[in-house]
């Protein structure tokens, strides 16, 4: 059928057979479909949707349309499992989450997306480290793993690569936020990565693609029907993502948190909560912990004795990263020249956050990509952002923008003072873990 045709019967709302799923999907790869076609079909579902049979469908031609890794003959010794986050601002927990699981005896080849909307990528964080390669041959790939016990990647040339196509499409044509799309994105990446076992963590709030609770557990139950209807044992956590994660966003700066993270010498509250709670999954899923309580002893050991921050030290090395870049991470992230505080008029409670604002803020500075083919600065970005719920007096610190040139830097001074809203008492700030879906 005609390219035209199948789209035509998605926009007018009728359900698709896996045939035309499949022909849209063979028309990602060998160039069958244009841009314009695959723009048009994104639209179709974005706005006509999926039933689980065509999401099912999608995903599986997705993952088939490249390569299917599989660990058997690696005899690895340990699980191959992953976490995938749907997406958020300052989210930089897969940085310290694969090395933390690597330590505990889990393998964690974590296939990772660039920055989508205005959430940061986890690719485009690791790109900030010199010599790091975040799409390894499949030989590297394999060789870091067995070394580090986990590696952080982009797909590679053979790893579904109808995902990367219309990765980069939904990017800039406004269909990011569609549950099928995303589910089948997620999934047809971490099902060829040959896991045994993969946590999601689902954001809910005004910075994350599911601004509420109730789209976020349809997105949560949609990624953990599908992936389990395909053989992976998945669970999902639904996390808060009304304010930056952390306390910085941006490439570089959110590399530079995870290191003080890993080494110690600061671990922002909210950022432990996440990361503990999301590898316990992981460690009980792949039978490494019999239960919650003795996997939050197995990953509070991992950072203390350092073994998670040796992990990540030997996976940066073997992905072509500075060997010593956990002893010298501010000599090689070179920070952006301009750096300007932003200050609070007045005396009150962090009430509000503008979250979502907040990330298209970062791609303004140059930290993201309007068009797929921009390019990232990964100095730039904003540190020591409030949380909510925090007193503030007039005169102190809302955060630092650092930007590649002064008007950058007033432009997002000005702009970021309005995003962060300080009112007369304090407010309820919401939990950050708030539900768990799955097995």
């Amino acid at each position: 059928m005609l390219a035209q045709e199948v789209i035509r019967r998605k926009r007018d709302g009728q359900a698709l057979p896996a045939a035309q799923i499949d022909d849209f999907v063979r028309g990602l790869v060998d160039g069958g479909w244009s841009d314009a076609q695959c723009a048009a079909m994104a639209m179709a579902i974005f706005l006509q949707g999926f039933s689980t049979t065509e999401t099912v469908a999608l995903t599986r031609a997705m993952t088939d349309s490249g390569e299917v890794m599989d660990w058997a003959g690696a005899k690895l010794g340990g699980p191959v499992l992953d976490k995938h986050s749907t997406g958020g601002v300052g989210d930089k927990v897969s940085l310290m989450l694969a090395p933390i699981v690597a330590a505990c005896g889990g393998f964690v080849p974590m296939i990772s997306g660039r920055g989508l909307g205005h959430t940061g990528g986890t690719l485009d964080k690791m790109d900030s480290i010199p010599g790091y390669q975040t799409a390894p041959d499949t030989s590297r790939l394999r060789a870091a793993l067995r070394g580090a016990g986990c590696a952080i990647i982009g797909q590679t040339a053979t790893l579904a690569p109808a995902d990367r196509r219309l990765y980069a499409i939904r990017d800039v044509t406004a269909t990011v936020e569609s549950i099928p799309l995303i589910t089948a994105s997620i999934l047809s990446k971490k099902l060829a990565a040959g896991l045994q076992g993969l946590v999601l963590d689902v954001k809910v709030g005004n910075g994350a693609f599911a601004a509420t609770p109730g789209m976020a557990r349809a997105l949560a139950q949609s990624l953990v029907d599908v992936a389990n209807g395909a053989g992976l044992p998945t669970r999902a956590l639904l996390t808060d993502m009304n304010q930056v994660l952390g306390h910085s966003c941006g490439n570089a700066l959110e590399v530079l948190e995870a290191l003080d993270f890993l080494t110690g010498a600061r671990r922002e509250p909210r950022l432990l909560e996440v990361t503990r709670a999301l590898a316990a999954e992981m460690l009980v899923l792949g039978k490494l912990a019999s239960d919650t309580a003795q996997a939050l002893v197995l990953v509070d050991r991992a950072l203390a004795d350092g073994s998670a921050l040796e992990r990540f030290a030997r996976m940066v090395a073997a992905l072509g990263g500075p060997v010593d870049f956990v002893e010298r991470g501010t000599h090689y992230l070179v920070p952006a020249p301009v750096q300007r505080v932003v200050v609070a008029q007045r005396s009150g409670w962090v009430q509000a956050m503008a979250t979502r604002d907040i990330g298209l803020l970062v791609i303004e500075l140059g930290g993201g990509r309007r068009v797929a083919s921009d390019s990232v600065d990964h100095r730039v970005g904003l540190t020591e952002v409030v949380g909510l719920g925090q007193r503030v007096e007039a005169g102190e610190l809302l955060a630092t923008v650092h930007a590649a040139d002064n008007t950058h830097a007033d432009l997002a001074c000005a702009r970021l003072a309005q995003l962060i809203v300080l009112g007369d008492a304090p407010t309820v700030v919401p939990a950050v873990l708030s539900q768990r879906i799955g097995l």
